[in-house]
């Protein structure tokens, strides 16, 4: 069994904050909870956007999906929170 939670109250979505660069689309919550997925089932980027993806639609959630391009840039700069 496998459980899965996500919260429709969590910050999907970045605020833009005014500045001149180009903002960042998706939360710090939305690219952790990627790659929180995306690393014990061992999936290369574009197979977690899928799942994740699968999941949003299951839980009736009409969030934007993130690009597994957006995924890579943005891992290198995260500190994955696991569960031990």
């Amino acid at each position: 069994m496998l459980l899965i939670w996500l919260d429709n109250n969590m910050t999907w979505l970045t605020p833009y904050d005014g500045s001149p660069r180009r903002p960042s689309v998706f939360s710090d919550a939305a690219i952790q909870y990627y790659l929180s997925i995306m690393l014990p089932f061992k999936l290369p980027f574009w197979q977690a956007a899928g799942m994740i993806g699968s999941l949003l639609r299951l839980a009736e959630l009409a969030w934007p999906v993130v690009y597994y391009s957006i995924l890579r840039g943005r891992q290198k700069t995260r500190h994955i929170r696991t569960l031990r």
